[in-house]
C-alpha cells in the first residue's frame, strides 16, 4: 500500500486542481538510477490505470503503482516537505536501507546497489 500525507494530498488536490483534468491519478514508480542503485519517479497521469496497476486511494485522489515498484515501495508514504531550496514530494519508505542525501534515490535490502554515486540524482 502506498499512502499519502495529508500535507502531501493538500498540496496533490491544489496541483490536480490546476490541471483541469477529471480522473487524474498520482503515478508513482521506482527505476534503476541515481546515487543508491534505485530512484523514485511521480507524475500526474490521466490515463486509465495498466493492467496489473495497483490503484490506492486517498479521498478523492488516485495513486496508481506498478507491480514491480510496488516490491520495492509497499508501505511507503508521500509526504510534501518545504525545504530552504523549495518545497516537494518526498517518499518515506521504510524498505530503504540506505538512501541518497535528497531522498530521491534509494537501496533496498533485497535490491542490487551501485548506482551512479553521489550527485548521480541530481542531488549535488
Amino acid at each position: 500500500m502506498i499512502t499519502l500525507t495529508e500535507r502531501a494530498a493538500t498540496e496533490l488536490k491544489d496541483l490536480i486542481k490546476s490541471q483541469d483534468k477529471p480522473g487524474i491519478a498520482l503515478r508513482v514508480w521506482v527505476q534503476g538510477g541515481g546515487c543508491s542503485g534505485l530512484s523514485y519517479g511521480m507524475a500526474l497521469d490521466d490515463q486509465e490505470p495498466e493492467g496489473a496497476d495497483q490503484v490506492f486511494t486517498h479521498g478523492d485522489i488516485k495513486i496508481y503503482v506498478d507491480p514491480l515498484s510496488l516490491n520495492y515501495m509497499d508501505g511507503s508514504s508521500v509526504d510534501y516537505v518545504d525545504e530552504i531550496m523549495g518545497g516537494g514530494f518526498k517518499i518515506d519508505n521504510p524498505n530503504a536501507v540506505s538512501s541518497c542525501g535528497c531522498g530521491s534515490s534509494f537501496k533496498t535490502e533485497g535490491s542490487e546497489g551501485g548506482g551512479g554515486g553521489c550527485g548521480s540524482c541530481g542531488c549535488r
